[in-house]
């Protein structure tokens, strides 16, 4: 046997290629079909972190009786965990569908950098997922966010405004 035929040590060993867009995309459907299997909506997401790393989620809002467990949210959890960041700059959200209002508000939360999606907010209205009054809550008019008026309440200026104060004022928090 020569010296080329024998095994490399496995820390010399290439990682496979990473997927490009299409296949990180056809798995977050994927996860998505598993999931309405496994009782859950039917929706999954895929983040893939600025090194390549990737972390799954899916929809589990009626499963675990929890109206922010959708599947990009679930995805942005797990990966934000495992990294030990709430700061996910450069990864890149895949998700079965086109996120709603409160997944595209998280993913700018987490600064994902770029967010690709298969299914439309047309094609969840279909199937009966319409998110279209949460669109019209934020994009239109006084009227359309009658659904649940927002509005403050007069307090005394420094009562309003104690919890930032003792933000500043904390020396051991961390900015974001």
């Amino acid at each position: 046997m020569t010296s080329s035929a024998l095994p490399r040590p496995e820390s010399q060993i290439e990682p496979p290629p990473p997927l490009g867009p299409a296949e990180y995309l056809a798995e977050a459907v994927r996860i998505a079909v598993e999931n309405v299997r496994n009782e859950g909506g039917p929706f999954g997401a895929v983040v893939v972190s600025a090194d390549g790393r990737v972390f799954e989620g899916v929809n589990r809002v009626t499963a675990d009786l929890d109206p922010s467990a959708h599947a990009e949210v679930t995805a942005i959890r797990n990966a934000c965990q495992a990294l030990g960041t709430f700061d996910l700059t450069g990864a890149t959200l895949y998700t079965s569908c086109e996120p709603c209002p409160m997944c595209l508000a998280t993913s700018l939360w987490a600064r994902i950098e770029r967010v690709y999606f298969a299914a439309n907010r047309h094609d969840a209205a279909d199937a009966g997922f319409d998110d279209a009054v949460f669109y019209r809550y934020f994009e239109g008019t006084d009227a359309d966010r009658a659904i649940m008026p927002v509005s403050d309440i007069e307090l005394p200026p420094a009562q309003r405004v104690a919890p930032f104060t003792e933000w500043r004022s904390t020396p051991t928090r961390i900015e974001y």
